[in-house]
């Protein structure tokens, strides 16, 4: 049977949500949906890169929690509320993505749980 791990980055969200930021099982990590909250501070970012960064950031520190890294990801989806951000999005995807070329999607969305979020990333990762 399939060993199941869950990992937490210490957003209160998690808890009043009832989520985990990654869910492990076996060789697979499914990291959630993942905003720009910078979890230290509470803060989000206005700017729509700056949230790119800090949710991808957040993504790594729950892969490496889990015992994986940003290399093992096979599969990124990319939430916006406007394409017109995709430009930010991908100079931040395509900073960390660059070699590690997931399969990817982005998608329009008419918006997410706080107004001021403009970002949201959620990842698969398989371990090598």
């Amino acid at each position: 049977m399939t060993e199941r791990r869950l990992i937490s980055s210490g957003s209160p969200f998690e808890q009043t949500a009832g989520y985990s930021r990654a869910v492990v099982a076996g060789e697979m990590a499914f990291v959630a949906g993942t905003t720009g909250y910078d979890y230290a501070t509470m803060a989000m970012p206005g700017d729509v890169g700056a949230q790119a960064a800090n949710a991808l950031a957040t993504i790594e520190g729950a892969l490496i929690e889990a015992g994986f890294a940003m290399a093992d990801v096979v599969r990124a989806t990319y939430y916006v509320t406007d394409m017109g951000d995709v430009d930010a999005v991908f100079a931040e995807t395509g900073r960390v993505f660059a070699t590690i070329r997931p399969a990817a999607t982005i998608v329009e969305v008419s918006r997410f749980l706080k107004s001021e979020m403009k970002v949201e990333i959620e990842v698969t990762a398989k371990k090598r």
